[in-house]
C-alpha cells in the first residue's frame, strides 16, 4: 500500500507586481524574479537584501522605471531608493551589505535626564531605583555618575544663629531627608540693600535646585505623570538669565507659565527648543500647548471657532481612534487642532502653507511654529496609513445625530464629481456644470434637513447613485437607529427596485419622476401656501396616484405635481409619505438645492476638490466597467455610418442636378455615378459587418479584463476622506457661528457667512492670566460688524471653552473704536 505524500497546507500564491509598463516583480514562494520586456534579469530569495538593493539600483540607472515607481512597487520609500543608488556608486555591491544594527556604542544620558539622576540621588533614592524612573539599567546609571564625577554630598554641620543683631545670611541647603529648606527673606533684603555684598549667586543655584527638587518629589509620588514635566529643571533658568537672580522670582516665573496650561514647561512661551530637544531624546509623544502674551497675531479671529469646533467632538474623537506618532513634537491632536485652523482660514491645500508665516500660525497652537508643508503632509500620510477615516466620521456623524435629532428628519443625497488631470487613468465621469465626460471621482455627500454635512462617501467608479444608495442608506440607518426619516435625492437615484429596498429599510423616499411624464390638466392645479423654516411659500399644485411595477413586486407612490409661474413646464415629485401637506412635499424636494449650494460653497472656501495624497491604492478588480473594445467598435459604427450619410447626400445633389436629356434611365444614372455608388456600397456593407461584430461584444465586463493586464487603481482615499470630513467640521463650525450671529447682525441672510469668514482673520492680542486665555480682536471694517462680533464674543464666553490640550478657559473680546 503506497502511502500519500505530505504537501504543505497550503502555499504562497504566485503573483506579479507592474512596476510600469515594461517592468515586473514576479513573486513565486520564496523567490523574487526582475523581469523587464519580458527578459528575467535577477533573481533572489526572499531575505537577500543585497540582490533586492541591486534590482532597485538597476531599475533606476539602466532607466528601466523611475524612482517612485520602484518605492512603490518593493514596498519602500523613494528615498531607501536613493541611499541604495548612492552606496552602490560610492562603493559597488559592498555598500549593499547591510550594517550592524542597534547602538554603535553605549548610551549617554543627555543633559535632562542628567539632571533629574541627580536630584533624585541627592534625595536618597538608591541606583537602581534611579534608573527605573529614567527607563535604563542600573550600570547606565553608575557609568553616567562616574561619569560626571559625582559624589555623594558629605554631612554639613548646622549653622548657628549669629548673636549680632540684624539681617541674617544663611545658605540654602538640602537637609538629610533630601527635602530643601525654605530660603530666608532677609537674603533678599540684604541682597537689595548691599548688592556687592550678598552672596545672591548660591542662593539662586539652590532655588533652582530646590524647585528642580520639588518637582522630582512630585514625580516620584506620582508615578503615573507624562515624561513632560521631567524637564522642567531646565527651564526654570533661561538662556541669559543672571545667576544671581533673586529666587523668588526664577519661582514666581517658573509657577506663572504653568497656571492652566496642563502639561506646560516653565520658561520662554514662543521658544520651545526645549521640547524639540525632548522630542528627539524620545521623551515626550506631543509637545503640550503654552501661551503667553503677544500682540498683532495674524488670524487670532480664527480661535472664534474653537467652542463650535470643541462641541462637535473632533479632537476628542481624533485622540480616541488615532494612535500617536511615537515621539514627536508635533502629535495627534496638534495635527488635527492645525487642520481645522487651516480650513477656516481658507488655507485650502498644505502647499499654501508656504505663504503663511510659521511663528504666527504657531501662536494659535501655543507652539513657536506651526508645522510646514513636508511635516504636515507626512503627518497626515500616517494618520491615513491607520485606515480610520471612516470610523472617524462615522463617530462625528453619530454624535451629531445625538445632538441635532431634529434635523434628521430629512437627508439629502447628492454626488459631487471632481474632476481628475493627473496622469492616472481614471473612469470617466459626466461633468454637469463644464458639459462634459472628463475624468474624474464622484464623492456621495449625504446632508441633514438644515443642510449641514453628515456622511461622504466616495463613490466606487462608474458607479451610478442608484446604485450606491442602497448601502448609504444601510449606513445613515445604523446612525438614526429606530427614528424615522426621509431620503431626498434627484432623478439619478430613480429606481423602483431602489425604492423597495429603501422602503424596507424603514426610510421614505422623496424624488422626481424620471422618463415620460403624462401632462396634467390646468385647471386641476390649486395654490397651496404653507410656511417652513420661517419661510413662506405659494404654489401651483396638484397631486396623483402613481402606480410603479418592478421584478418582483409592485409599489404605489404619491405623485405631486408643481406648474412654473408662466405656465408652461410641470414638474413632478413622487414621495411615500402620506403625512405631508402638497405644499411641504414640494419645499422638501426643492430644498435639495440647499445641497448644491453647499458643494459651490465647499468649493470655493474650502476646495474640496483638493488632493491631500498625490499616489494610487489597488482598486476593486471584480468589478463591472465599460468594454473599452465595445466602445472602440461603437465608434467605429458611428464613423461608418457618417461616412455613408456622407456619400448618400452626395449621391442625392448629383441625383438633383442629374440632365435626364443625356440620362433619361437610372441605369444610365448609375453609370455616370459608379465613383459615387461603389464606395456608398461597400460603406453600407461595413455598417452591417460592424453592427454585427458590436453585437457579439460585452457592453460591461470587469475592470482586470478592461486593464489587459495593467494594474486596477484608483486615486488614495483615506487622507481625502479624512481631510473632508475635517472641512465639513469647519463648516459645521461656521455656521453655528453664523446662528449664534444672526439676532445681531441685520444682513445675516445675505452676509452671515461672509462676516464670520472675515472674523477669522482679524488680528489681534494674546494675554495669559488667572487661568485665562485672553483674546481681543482688532476692530471689524465697519461699526455695525465690530458690534455683532462684540455679540458673539459675549455668546462664546457664556460657554466656558478651554482651549484643547490646557486648562485656560478662552475669553474673547474685540476693540470697539
Amino acid at each position: 500500500m503506497q502511502l500519500p505524500v505530505p504537501l504543505p497546507a497550503d502555499e504562497t500564491p504566485s503573483r506579479i507586481v507592474h512596476i510600469n509598463a515594461r517592468a515586473q516583480l514576479h513573486y513565486e514562494g520564496d523567490m523574487r524574479a526582475l523581469v523587464v520586456g519580458g527578459i528575467p534579469l535577477l533573481h533572489w530569495s526572499i531575505g537577500d537584501v543585497v540582490s533586492e538593493s541591486y534590482a532597485k539600483v538597476i531599475l533606476v540607472r539602466d532607466g528601466f522605471a523611475k524612482a517612485t515607481e520602484v518605492a512603490q512597487a518593493f514596498g519602500c520609500n523613494r528615498m531607501t531608493v536613493y541611499r541604495a543608488q548612492d552606496r552602490f556608486d560610492e562603493r559597488g555591491l559592498v555598500g549593499l551589505v547591510p550594517g550592524k544594527r542597534g547602538p554603535k556604542h553605549a548610551r549617554v544620558l543627555g543633559e535632562v535626564a542628567t539632571r533629574r539622576m541627580v536630584v533624585l540621588k541627592r534625595q536618597g533614592l538608591s541606583n537602581v531605583e534611579i534608573a527605573s524612573k529614567l527607563g535604563v539599567t542600573e550600570s547606565g546609571i553608575r557609568k553616567a555618575l562616574r561619569r560626571i564625577g559625582y559624589s555623594s554630598p558629605a554631612p554639613t554641620q548646622e549653622e548657628l544663629k549669629s548673636a549680632v543683631p540684624g539681617p541674617q545670611v544663611s545658605a540654602v541647603r538640602p537637609d538629610e531627608s533630601g527635602a530643601p529648606e525654605p530660603a530666608s527673606t532677609a537674603v533678599a533684603e540684604r541682597g537689595a540693600a548691599e548688592p556687592d555684598k550678598a552672596p545672591q549667586a548660591p542662593v539662586a543655584n539652590a532655588a533652582v535646585e530646590a524647585a528642580a527638587m520639588a518637582e522630582a518629589e512630585r514625580e516620584a509620588d506620582d508615578p503615573g505623570d507624562s515624561l513632560e514635566t521631567q524637564v522642567v529643571i531646565a527651564a526654570l533658568v533661561e538662556p541669559g538669565e543672571s545667576a544671581g537672580q533673586p529666587a523668588a522670582q526664577a519661582q514666581a516665573r517658573a509657577v506663572a507659565a504653568a497656571v492652566g496650561q496642563a502639561d506646560a514647561l516653565a520658561g520662554d512661551p514662543w521658544d520651545r527648543s526645549l521640547d524639540r530637544l525632548c522630542a528627539c531624546m524620545g521623551l515626550i509623544s506631543e509637545a503640550p500647548p503654552q501661551f503667553g502674551d503677544c500682540q498683532g497675531v495674524t488670524g487670532l479671529g480664527a480661535l472664534l471657532a474653537l467652542p463650535a469646533l470643541m462641541a462637535t467632538g473632533v479632537f476628542d474623537v481624533a485622540a480616541k481612534l488615532y494612535a500617536g506618532f511615537g515621539a514627536a513634537f508635533y502629535g495627534v491632536r496638534t495635527v488635527f487642532v492645525c487642520l481645522s485652523l487651516m480650513a477656516l482660514l481658507r488655507v485650502k491645500r498644505a502647499e499654501q502653507l508656504r505663504h503663511h508665516s510659521p511663528p504666527m500660525l504657531g501662536r494659535l497652537l501655543g507652539l513657536d511654529r506651526a508645522p510646514e508643508v513636508k511635516t504636515l503632509r507626512r503627518r497626515v500620510e500616517r494618520l491615513a496609513r491607520q485606515g480610520k477615516s471612516e470610523a472617524f466620521q462615522r463617530e462625528l456623524a453619530r454624535r451629531r445625530v445625538e445632538e441635532h435629532p431634529e434635523a434628521m428628519g430629512f437627508l439629502y443625497v447628492d454626488g459631487h464629481v471632481r474632476v481628475y488631470s493627473g496622469e492616472v487613468k481614471l473612469p470617466k465621469a459626466h461633468v454637469t456644470r463644464m458639459r462634459l465626460s472628463m475624468p474624474a471621482t464622484v464623492d456621495h455627500w449625504v446632508n441633514d434637513r438644515d443642510g449641514e454635512p453628515l456622511l461622504v462617501f466616495t463613490a466606487t467608479a462608474t458607479a451610478a447613485l442608484a446604485k450606491e444608495m442602497l448601502a448609504i442608506g444601510r449606513e445613515a440607518r445604523q446612525l438614526l437607529g429606530d427614528r424615522k426619516a426621509t431620503i431626498v435625492f434627484d432623478r439619478g437615484g430613480w429606481s423602483p427596485k431602489l425604492f423597495a429596498a429603501l422602503i424596507e429599510l424603514r426610510f421614505d423616499i422623496l424624488t422626481y419622476r424620471k422618463g415620460h411624464i403624462p401632462s396634467v390638466r390646468k385647471n386641476r392645479f390649486q395654490q397651496r401656501t404653507g410656511t417652513f423654516d420661517g419661510r413662506e411659500v405659494i404654489y401651483q399644485l396638484a397631486e396623483r396616484e402613481l402606480k410603479l411595477q418592478y421584478p418582483g413586486g409592485k409599489l404605489s407612490l404619491r405623485e405631486v405635481v408643481r406648474l412654473s409661474e408662466d405656465g408652461q413646464h410641470q414638474t413632478s415629485i413622487v414621495t411615500s409619505r402620506r403625512d405631508l401637506t402638497e405644499a411641504e412635499v414640494a419645499y422638501r424636494m426643492f430644498e435639495r438645492w440647499r445641497q448644491e449650494n453647499f458643494f459651490k460653497y465647499m468649493g470655493e472656501e474650502f476646495e474640496i476638490d483638493a488632493l491631500w495624497a498625490y499616489g494610487t491604492e489597488p482598486a476593486d478588480p471584480d468589478r463591472e466597467v465599460p468594454n473599452p473594445k465595445h466602445k472602440s467598435k461603437l465608434h467605429a459604427l458611428r464613423e461608418a455610418r457618417a461616412e455613408v450619410a456622407q456619400l448618400e447626400r452626395t449621391l442625392g445633389a448629383a441625383a438633383e442636378h442629374n440632365e435626364e436629356a443625356k440620362r433619361p434611365t437610372m441605369r444610365g444614372f448609375k453609370i455616370a455615378n459608379s465613383s459615387i455608388g461603389q464606395p456608398l456600397r461597400e460603406a453600407r456593407d461595413k455598417v452591417q459587418r460592424l453592427r454585427e461584430e458590436l453585437r457579439a461584444i460585452p457592453a460591461r465586463v470587469s475592470a482586470r479584463e478592461a486593464a489587459a493586464g495593467k494594474p486596477v487603481v484608483r486615486l488614495k482615499t483615506e487622507a481625502k476622506r479624512l481631510t473632508d470630513t475635517i472641512k465639513a467640521v469647519a463648516y459645521q463650525a461656521e455656521t453655528a457661528l453664523f446662528r449664534l450671529i444672526r439676532p445681531h447682525y441685520s444682513r445675516h441672510e445675505d452676509e452671515g457667512r461672509k462676516l464670520i469668514a472675515s472674523a477669522m482673520q482679524l488680528a489681534g492680542d494674546i494675554e495669559v492670566g488667572a487661568g485665562e486665555l485672553r483674546v481681543t480682536l482688532e476692530p471689524a471694517a465697519s461699526p455695525n460688524r465690530t458690534h455683532a462680533i462684540a455679540r458673539l464674543c459675549e455668546e462664546l464666553n457664556a460657554t466656558q471653552t478651554v482651549y484643547p490640550g490646557t486648562q485656560l478657559r478662552l475669553r474673547y473680546a474685540i476693540r470697539e473704536g
